[in-house]
């Protein structure tokens, strides 16, 4: 989608990730005239490669009253503004016979002193309400934790960006900031798909790139001490527990199993890395090793389900020691207003926090914003459904729906009633595991800023089910192949086969393997696909 620019905006927001999208929300929604810029797709990042948690607090209730506390009141408002995003699980915290069943009554006091509910349950009375839950388990804490899907919610925030008058770009690369003596004016970009270099000018420039934001301040000669903590992710094939389960000690390594729509992820690692490998993160053997030992502790069932694939993110948390891990670092929220800090002029920083409290780091540099712009207007994403989440009608409740419907009204909510399919072409599915038909692959391209295959698995989940892209991609490239070049969607769908085989890579065994195997047997054997992958592709 080509935007045509502005010649000034009041502010210029770096960064498509779930903080740059709520940010971008909110300052348009205070009558701010916003540009946010993303240099590749929306939550293409940490947003993109978390497990999908949304925390009630618990976890950090122990170690980080502050951010425990941020949790639960931030829980609490995206259940009533992000409904179609979140499924209001609930979540367990669980003693095993090698836990300190004593650090339950410490759990659940520094639970309540945040605001958070923890109630203690019989452990018997747990494996009902979970039956996939560790049976062995000599403790049970209830919680209110939830599920939430990181997609949606970005495409929502963006969604409601533009709907208040926001522009958007993706696919463009901040490359320098321009800079007239002590103040940051505006920014250069370059279009990642053209190389044309394009100029952009703002009365402020909001660093919300997440781990990325270090590179980018340092565009103004200023440090910004970040922390790059890697954690590594299974995909487990269908969905073995219902409820969030969670191992009530101290945070470790793979104490976290989230239900996530069809199937269940168990996470994370947290090891540092450099940050020369964030925009490449790979899961090693070990890594599968350990998530896959682990979160059997959780739920056994786990040691014989198939894994769909791997994947690993980058938390942007600001060092602030010298932990190897990362665990002991706050993952509090950190506004760097670098006027004050650095003597930069027109330039903030917002980082730290997670993608629980998005909002309310959106909430906290767009008051910044507004104090150093003269803007009074107050804010209010907490009270404002997003789009999607609105109150259904009583004719829209009541309707029948298929089940490419129902998939796509879980997805896109109130604007399920947009996707228009006015003929059985169009309500014919393009991938069979999550329901996608015709008519919302046409409904992403027009209305979610859709340009390639793995845009569109983000918008609508295409190829994220059991085979992973085997029977789906093929169909969703010819769908978006119309009126372009037929080279260009080889190199699309090469593209996007490479993808899901990077993830599948470092758990492929078994029925995967085999799978696999078939999948390369298809698209290059039968397809020749192997011929358009660009240099440097892993085939």
């Amino acid at each position: 989608m080509d935007v045509k620019l502005k010649d000034k905006y009041d502010v210029i927001v770096i960064g498509g990730g779930i903080t740059g999208a709520g940010t971008a929300r909110d300052c348009a929604m205070r009558g701010l005239s916003v540009l946010l810029i993303e240099r590749f797709d929306f939550a293409h990042g940490a947003t993109g490669r978390n497990h999908g948690l949304l925390h009630s607090g618990a976890r950090y209730a122990v170690t980080d009253q502050e951010s425990a506390t941020e949790c639960i009141q931030e829980n609490t408002i995206l259940r009533k503004i992000a409904a179609h995003c979140v499924e209001p699980t609930d979540g367990l915290f669980i003693t095993l016979p090698d836990d300190d069943l004593a650090y339950q009554s410490t759990f659940v006091e520094s639970c309540k002193r945040a605001g958070i509910r923890a109630d203690i349950i019989d452990p018997e009375q747990a494996k009902i309400l979970e039956p996939s839950v560790n049976p062995t388990l000599i403790g049970a804490v209830r919680v209110p934790d939830a599920s939430v899907d990181p997609f949606r919610l970005t495409v929502a925030n963006v969604t409601d960006a533009r709907l208040h008058g926001a522009d958007t770009v993706t696919y463009h690369e901040v490359t320098d900031l321009i800079i007239d003596q002590n103040r940051v004016v505006g920014v250069k970009m370059r279009d990642q798909r053209t190389g044309e270099i394009r100029q952009a000018y703002a009365s402020l420039t909001i660093n919300a790139a997440g781990i990325w934001g270090m590179l980018v301040a340092k565009k103004a000669g200023i440090t910004v001490n970040m922390f790059p903590a890697k954690g590594a992710l299974l995909i487990f094939g269908h969905r073995v527990n219902n409820m969030v389960i969670n191992r009530c000690r101290k945070p470790a390594n793979a104490d976290i199993l989230v239900p996530d729509d069809a199937v269940c992820v168990i996470g994370t690692t947290s090891d540092r890395v450099p940050i020369e490998q964030c925009d490449d993160m790979r899961v090693t053997d070990e890594e599968v090793k350990v998530l896959l030992q682990e979160g059997a502790r959780l739920a056994p069932a786990l040691a014989s389900t198939r894994i769909l694939r791997a994947y690993a993110g980058v938390r942007p948390l600001v060092a602030s020691d010298n932990d190897p891990s990362g665990r002991s670092i706050s993952r509090g929220i950190v506004v760097l207003d670098h006027a004050t800090r650095d003597g930069m002029e027109g330039f903030v920083t917002i980082t730290g926090g997670k993608m629980m409290t998005y909002r309310l780091m959106a909430e906290m540099v767009t008051d910044l914003a507004c104090k150093k712009l003269n803007v009074s207007k107050s804010c209010a994403t907490a009270t404002t459904p997003l789009p999607g989440s609105e109150a259904k009608t009583a004719p829209e409740a009541m309707r029948t729906y298929s089940f490419a419907q129902k998939s796509a009204d879980g997805r896109h909510g109130t604007y399920t009633k947009d996707i228009h399919t006015p003929d059985s072409l169009h309500s014919a599915l393009v991938c069979e595991c999550e329901g996608v038909s015709v008519a919302e692959v046409d409904y992403a391209v027009a209305h979610q800023n859709v340009t390639n295959l793995i845009d569109l698995r983000r918008r609508t989940r295409m190829g994220m089910g059991t085979c992973q892209g085997h029977l789906c991609s093929c169909r969703a490239a010819g769908e978006l192949c119309q009126g372009n070049h037929a080279q260009e969607a080889a190199e699309d769908l090469a593209s996007f086969v490479n993808e899901r085989w990077k993830g599948i890579k470092p758990v492929a065994w078994g029925a995967a393997l085999c799978e696999a195997q078939l999948t390369a047997t298809v698209y290059e054997g039968m397809c020749g696909l192997n011929q358009f992958v660009k240099e440097g592709g892993e085939k």
